[in-house]
């Protein structure tokens, strides 16, 4: 493969810079698996309201929408968190239980995970134009003997490449729109969004949205 005659050739720099884009991409996911999403605790339920409402816009016409109590936790929910059965613990901006990184992505390490999907696209994209350099295709038996587990690992990452792919595009659209993949497939159910005369009454527009989730 391509990095395998740069390492030959005593050029060390582009495999230093993959091995560290790898070590990156490892240490992004258990920073994202391990972290607190931004659970909900008991003891912030008497500002849950007021940092609520200093750090999003209030939806218009939720006059009758009022934080209620987790059936589950017993605790006041803050708009826009949900309870994950999961987890067994309310989370702020709840967005999703994510079977990849067993933990929910909240409103503390959404930003994390984001950069997570971003680093592990560049390492996937990357790995595959290294697996597909080492491959010289002809029609034998022997060839294939040789090439099959290098074949296999470029056919995997292509399909963990359109996975991240589609995972980070669809994110991103909802970052952009300052919503979560809980309200975007939810949007019926909760009633904050309901009583709301926006369709999306958190939408500031495409650049302040972006500024606020990244920022």
């Amino acid at each position: 493969s391509d990095l395998r005659e740069q390492e030959e050739r005593g050029e060390l720099l582009q495999p230093l810079i993959f091995v560290l884009l790898v070590l990156c991409s490892v240490l992004l996911y258990f920073k994202v698996s391990l972290m607190d999403p931004g659970f909900v605790k008991p003891e912030e339920e008497p500002e849950a309201g007021e940092a609520e409402g200093q750090s999003l816009v209030i939806p218009q016409a939720t006059g009758d929408v009022k934080l209620r109590r987790c059936g589950y936790c017993l605790v006041k929910q803050p708009m826009r968190a949900r309870h994950c059965q999961l987890c067994q613990h309310c989370v702020r901006r709840y967005d999703h239980h994510c079977p990849w990184i067993e933990n929910c992505v909240g409103e503390r390490n959404h930003p994390l995970f984001i950069a997570y999907l971003s680093v592990q696209l560049v390492v996937l994209l990357w790995g595959g134009h290294v697996a597909w350099s080492g491959l010289y295709f002809q029609q034998s038996w022997e060839w294939l003997q040789h090439n099959i587990f290098l074949l296999l690992s470029f056919f995997l990452i292509v399909i963990f490449t359109i996975v991240v792919l589609l995972l980070l595009v669809s994110h991103l659209y909802l970052i952009s729109c300052n919503t979560t993949t809980w309200e975007f497939m939810s949007h019926h159910r909760i009633s904050y969004l309901r009583h709301s005369e926006l369709e999306n009454p958190f939408d500031q527009g495409i650049i302040l949205n972006l500024w606020r989730f990244f920022c």
